[in-house]
Parts: structure tokens; sequence; C-alpha cells
């Protein structure tokens, strides 16, 4: 069983920056692969950006170039700074953890952390 905790949302600016963080406890965290994504009421949750286990990163293109991803298996740590923000950023971001095996997968969600971009 892994536990996700998101940290880092707040109330910034169009323009400003802000990091999110998520820890992980409980796995053997450097096997998942881990993706932020992001959640507008009425809206469907939509992946932001994702890294592999072994470092690759998927953007989605609204975010290429303002957003990075980086993980820090040390410290079962994954970070997104996230800079230019826009107020169509403005959502709950969540954290994904999710691993394949061979005769199962498992995927875990952390509770989210509000991020408002105020124009």
């Amino acid at each position: 069983q892994v536990q996700l905790v998101e940290s880092g949302g707040g109330l910034v600016q169009v323009g400003g920056s802000l990091r999110l963080t998520c820890v992980a406890s409980g796995g053997v965290f450097q096997l998942y692969d881990v993706g932020w994504y992001r959640q507008v009421p009425g809206k469907q949750r939509e992946l932001v950006v994702g890294i592999t286990s072994d470092g690759n990163t998927n953007y989605t293109d609204s975010v290429k170039g303002r957003f990075t991803i980086s993980r820090d298996n040390a410290k079962s740590t994954v970070y997104l700074q996230m800079d230019s923000l826009k107020s169509e950023d403005t959502a709950v971001y969540l954290c994904n953890a999710h691993r394949n095996g061979l005769t199962r997968s498992w995927t875990y969600w952390g509770q989210g952390t509000q991020v408002t971009v105020s124009s």
C-alpha cells in the first residue's frame, strides 16, 4: 500500500509560479510511474504530466514549456514546478502512482492540492 501526500498548492497571480510536491510512503517508490492530474468541477480529470520509473516524461500540450516534473527516488518524492501560470491552470492537482506487474497492476491517488490562479 502506497500513500501519497501532495502539498504546495495555493493562490497565485497570473504569470506566477508554484512548486507542488508529492511524497510517497509505504512502497518501493522507484518502481512506480507517477503522474500529476488536475480536476476542475464538471470536467474530466486530466493528465497534466507523467514521469516513468526510469525518468521519461510526457507533458500535455497546454503545459509544455511552463511545467517541469522531476523525481527524487531517494526521497520518494515527485515535484511539479509550474511557471507562467494561467487562469486555466486553476484546478485541484492530484498525484497518482502506478505500477504494472506480471499479473496485476497497482494505482494509488493522493488527496489533492488546490491551485488557484487569479487574474
